[in-house]
């Protein structure tokens, strides 16, 4: 028996298995790292790794098959209803997932184990689901419309239930160094998972085409599996403290952006970012216009996303654990290139902007972007808090970004005047000023 094997089998005596998995995929001699988790976890940290990795990634490739950005446009528009619906589907969508979190953290203060926060925002993703399936299967028209965006604000919901919660329990039960490995592993798996639905979508689902019901069905049962997963975690009770009014731990929350320097630097470097999220679907309008014909988006655009995330994600991740600083920006920096290349190419209409091929790159270029930008900030502010912090952290930081998200998407109407290239260009600004501005950012990785 190996050195390894020998160190893994007293180090995780409950795992021996899963740990020398663990210590493989983590690629480092020593698979023991215990850096700000207690000690109680340090024991658990295989199956921890594992069951959290299975969760996120169920639940990211159920946010694919039920995207705002993708498939429930195309639900909305194939059962005749009003093109208004499809307009608040994004915006809904994220800032229902972060403006309220502030309000919600306070509560899930309130719980020792925010294991149990998470699987009730599941449960609730997973009914929202399966009553949009219900509704594109039997309603039509305005009917169909009203109940996707009551639904739909009932899943923003609950997954901010599960973004709080989410990174509050990693920060607890998987080690510094180890939660941007994680995380990229998880969104790779849910990017090949991705890429086979859109060549389903593209090339597999006949003459009647993509049925969507069967899509937000499945996407409500991912949500059970992972569920299940995320139940597996062993989870040590933690501080209850600052569980009180709500609206009054609230309004002290949002003391934190002037009283806490790096955290408030590190809030105006991810509205910043959010130019990189915004991006994405003028790439596929831009496409619609320039192309000169009908672009799908819901089978060639979904490859060409999922072919991202399963191919940079570990990269990122890897990246993330050394600087998640310098993840951000190469992402944001990448992201403007994109964005000046779409946008110029445009506007001077070279003829290899009429190929729906150079529109698929351009959107997997600006996916890698995304995914990048993503990771990178999710990793930054877990590793910039603490134990203490870190619930609060993530409430105050999501809840202003959704507000900056409703303020900024309204970038959209700006189209009329400059056109669709014009609004490439002037979020691909935003993401080179997010690039310099990111270089400032104290460094809490490595």
């Amino acid at each position: 028996m190996s050195r390894n094997d020998t160190e893994t089998d007293v180090l995780y005596p409950d795992y021996p298995q899963l740990s020398r998995v663990y210590e493989q995929l983590n690629d480092d001699e020593d698979a023991r790292v215990c850096k700000d988790i207690p000690e109680t976890a340090c024991r658990h940290q295989p199956r921890n790794f594992f069951a959290y990795l299975a969760a996120n990634a169920l639940s990211k490739i159920a946010d694919e098959l039920s995207s705002a950005r993708l498939v429930l446009p195309w639900l909305i528009g194939a059962a005749g209803a009003s093109s208004g619906f499809a307009g608040f589907l994004v915006p809904i969508r994220e800032a229902g997932v972060l403006v309220p979190q502030l309000l919600v953290a306070a509560y899930i203060r309130r719980v020792a184990r925010r294991k149990y926060v998470w699987m009730l925002g599941a449960v609730l993703s997973m009914l929202a689901l399966a009553g949009m399936a219900w509704a594109s299967g039997t309603l039509t028209g305005s009917a169909l419309g009203w109940a996707v965006v009551i639904l739909l604000a009932v899943y923003s919901i609950a997954r901010g239930f599960c973004s709080v919660a989410a990174k509050d329990v990693l920060g607890k039960t998987v080690s510094k160094t180890r939660r941007g490995t994680l995380m990229g592993y998880s969104a790779s798996v849910a990017g090949a998972a991705t890429l086979a639905v859109g060549l389903y979508a593209e090339f597999g689902s006949g003459e009647e085409g993509v049925n969507l019901s069967l899509f937000l069905g499945v996407a409500a049962l991912l949500w059970l599996l992972s569920l299940l997963a995320f139940s597996r975690i062993e989870e040590a009770a933690g501080s209850t403290e600052g569980g009180g009014n709500a609206l009054l731990v609230a309004f002290k929350s949002l003391s934190i952006l002037w009283r806490d320097r790096d955290f408030r630097r590190f809030v105006i470097g991810r509205a910043l970012l959010l130019s990189v999220a915004l991006v994405p679907p003028f790439f596929v309008l831009l496409a619609q216009q320039l192309a000169g014909s009908e672009v799908t988006g819901l089978g060639l655009m979904i490859i060409a996303s999922g072919l991202a995330a399963s191919l940079s994600s570990p990269i990122w991740g890897k990246l993330s654990d050394r600087s998640s600083r310098w993840a951000m920006v190469l992402a944001a920096m990448a992201g403007g290139v994109i964005c000046g290349v779409a946008a110029v190419g445009a506007w001077l209409e070279w003829s290899l902007w009429a190929s729906l091929w150079t529109h698929a790159l351009l959107f997997f270029g600006i996916s890698i972007c995304h995914g990048g930008a993503r990771l990178g900030r999710k990793v930054y502010l877990v590793d910039m808090a603490n134990s203490e912090t870190r619930a609060q952290y993530v409430a105050v930081s999501n809840t202003a970004i959704g507000l900056s998200m409703l303020v900024l998407g309204a970038v959209g109407l700006l189209a009329s005047w400059v056109g669709i290239a014009g609004v490439i260009g002037l979020l691909g600004t935003l993401s080179l000023a997010a690039a310099v501005y990111g270089l400032q950012l104290k460094e809490v990785s490595g």
